[in-house]
């Protein structure tokens, strides 16, 4: 196993977490924002407003995009495990 290929395996996972993270991430940052700005205008200082909604929006997202994400996922897991016998038994 070269140097090139244990970084593009690696590249390939950062790439994919990154993927699958990022739809749930995205709506939570906007949910949160919303929520900000709601506080903000109506002058309501409590903390513990902003939670209920950042988790639904975060739930709702996984419930939207996670066929899309274990596709990514399955789909990294079997690039592994089809070059996993490359890794065992490199060509010389």
């Amino acid at each position: 196993m070269t140097e090139q290929q244990v970084l593009d395996i690696i590249r390939e996972g950062l790439f994919t977490v990154i993927f699958v993270a990022a739809p749930p991430l995205v709506i939570g940052l906007l949910a949160g924002l919303i929520m900000a700005i709601f506080q903000t205008v109506t002058s309501i200082q409590e903390p513990t407003l902003a939670f209920i909604p950042k988790i639904l929006a975060v739930l709702l997202a996984m419930i939207a995009f996670g066929p899309w994400m274990l596709s990514h996922l399955v789909r990294y897991f079997t690039f592994l495990t089809e070059s996993f016998h490359q890794f065992l038994f490199p060509v010389m």
